[in-house]
Order: structure tokens, then sequence, then C-alpha cells
């Protein structure tokens, strides 16, 4: 068998892995939050559910959509000028259809790694260099995490509703370990980006020992994965040197687009008619993103269901305990999630998302 041949066949080995990969993740996660949703249904919705009509009225259903416009807007936006800063400017269409595959993929696999490298190799496709994307779609998520880290620490010491509560009791050491290994890492990546270079060149000189690689992808890759690495470290001062209203704009968006999905609860509990202390929800919503970062199921299914119904069981009756947790994670989630699917049901993953490209980690 030549070279290329065996290249031809691992490649096809891959492409059905990956696929197999996929199926088992999306499973895993259904699976996961059917778990999360039965432990709030019995651990802190006493076994009761009630749907309640009002989140239907014409009103309610306007805001909630007119909020969930908001939300996908607010998420495409903030890649678009993260892009602009480091001089790219694509078509909104592709930036959109980008939000929904990221939003796909990263809730069906581990730590939502999918969704990132789904978005680099779609940015590629759409001429964006390996490390322009990478920078990008990096950068966007420190934004995102600086907000929130930088606020967790105020709602945990000042929301009266988070004292006591045993789920904190109980991971708070976890969470601060991972906290300093998770900020540790960015920092890595974005000041010391060269650090990476070694661990990974040795990482594909082992792929090439155990024939897992070719010889010609081994050099191939060697060489692209230090010219990438290179550019995304200058991708970053670049970024920060770029058009002064695309990176405020960048900021703003992220901003913009956190408090919109921590406002859900909070609209869809004035649907119901309840009086909402607005900044308690929206502190609660921002612990519970923050224990979510840290969740190595899919999309921190039945993990975020569990910790949401702790925290909101204190807040919302019974009956609508599980209403509004089921409600939360339809509009934050499965909507884009379902989006996602019937673009790649309509060739997306056939044309531009192949198992076989997705198979970069």
């Amino acid at each position: 068998m030549t070279e290329q041949t065996r290249e031809q066949a691992t490649e096809h080995y891959r492409e059905r892995t990956s696929a197999g990969r996929l199926m088992v993740f999306a499973l895993l996660f259904i699976a996961l939050t059917a778990a999360g949703l039965y432990a709030v249904y019995d651990q802190f919705a006493g076994r009761s559910l009630t749907f309640d009509w009002k989140l239907l009225a014409p009103q309610n259903l306007l805001a909630i959509l007119t909020l969930l416009a908001v939300y996908f807007a607010a998420d495409g936006l903030r890649l678009h000028y993260t892009l602009r800063a480091l001089g790219y400017r694509l078509p909104f269409p592709v930036i959109f259809r980008l939000v929904f595959i990221n939003l796909f993929f990263s809730n069906v696999t581990p730590m939502a790694t999918g969704g990132g490298f789904a978005q680099v190799w779609y940015l590629q496709q759409h001429g964006v260099s390996i490390g322009r994307a990478t920078a990008a779609t990096t950068i966007r998520t420190v934004l995102a995490i600086a907000f929130i880290f930088s606020l967790t620490p105020v709602f945990l010491l000042t929301l009266d509703v988070l004292q006591g509560q045993r789920l904190l009791a109980r991971i708070g050491g976890v969470l601060t370990v991972l906290i300093v290994a998770y900020l540790g890492f960015f920092a890595v990546v974005l000041f010391r980006t060269h650090w990476l270079i070694g661990p990974l060149a040795r990482t594909l000189d082992l792929l090439h020992r155990w024939h897992l690689i070719g010889e010609r992808r081994h050099r191939r890759w060697h060489f692209k994965a230090r010219r990438e690495m290179l550019r995304f470290a200058r991708s970053f001062g670049e970024y920060l040197h770029g058009p002064r209203h695309c990176v405020v704009l960048s900021v703003c968006f992220t901003f913009l687009f956190l408090l919109s999905l921590f406002s859900f609860p909070a609209l869809l509990m004035v649907s119901l008619d309840y009086d909402v202390d607005y900044l308690v929800s929206v502190g609660l919503m921002v612990v519970t993103t923050f224990i979510m970062y840290f969740s190595p199921t899919p999309g921190a299914s039945g993990i975020s269901e569990g910790v949401f119904g702790s925290f909101f069981s204190g807040i919302l009756t019974p009956g609508h305990l599980l209403l509004v947790t089921i409600s939360w994670r339809v509009l934050t989630i499965y909507t884009g999630m379902l989006i996602g699917l019937i673009l790649m049901q309509r060739g997306l993953m056939q044309k531009e998302l192949t198992p076989k490209s997705m198979d970069t980690r």
C-alpha cells in the first residue's frame, strides 16, 4: 500500500470515527440533559411541573422573541468586530451561520472543544488564516471570561440567596483550582504563545512515531503549526492596535451578549407575574455560567440544569421551577442547536464542515 493510499484510508477511518464520536456526544448530551432535568424535578421542584400559558401571551412572547434576537445578533456581532479589528471583514450571513455552528458543536462536545475547532475551520474556508481565526475565537472567549470571572466573586460575596449554598460549599475548592488553571492557560496562550510550540511539536513527533500520521503530513503539519502559532501571537497584539471603534464594539457586543443571556430567567419570571429583583437574577446567572465553564459534560448538560434549579429554587414556586429551567435552556441552547442542525442538514456539514475536516483535535 502506497503512502497516499494509506493516508486516504486513514482519513476515511477518521471521518467515520469523527462522525461516530459526534453522534455519541449528541446522545450523551440528550441523556445528561434528561438526567439534569429529572434531578431538578426530583430534588428541587417537589416532583411537580405546571405549564403556565402566561408564557405564550402575545406581549410576553414578543418580549422573549425580541430578547432572543438580541442574543443571537450580539453573539454574531462580537465576533464580527473582533475579526474587523484583526483586518477581516466577512459577510454577515457567514458570521451568523457561524453562530449556530458554534452553538451546535460546542454543546455536543466536552468543554465546548468542538465549537472552537468548527469555527476555526469554517473561518479558514472563508479566507481567514488558522492563526488569525484561532486568535479571533480565543479573544472573543477571553472577553466573555473577563466579564464573568470579574463579576462572579462580587455576586458570590454580596448575594444573600447564595449564602449557605451547599453546592458552592462542596465545589468551592475545586473551582478555585480550575480558575487558576483556566486563567493560567489563557495567559500563556495570549502572552507566551511561543511556549506552546515545543509541546505541540513533540505531540506531532509522537503521532508520527506511532504511525498515526505519515512522513509528508508530519513535515507539513510541523511547519503549519509553528507558522500559525506565530501568527496567533502577532494577532493578539494586532487586535489591541486595530481600529479603535472595532475593538470597543467587540467589547460592547460581548457585554450585550452576556447581558441578554443572563436576562432570560428574569424575563421568564416577569412573564409568570413574579416580582423580580433583576440584579439578583442576573447575579445567579453569572455564577451559574461561571460553573458551566468548568463542566466536563457536553454543553454543561445535566450540570447546568442542576445548578440552575438549585439557585432558583428559593425564588420560583415548585410548579414553575422546572418550567423556567426548561424554557431557559430551550431559548439559550436548544433553539440555536436546532438551527445549526438544520443548516447542516441542508448541506453545510457535507460541503463545508465534513467530519473529515473537523477532526483536527
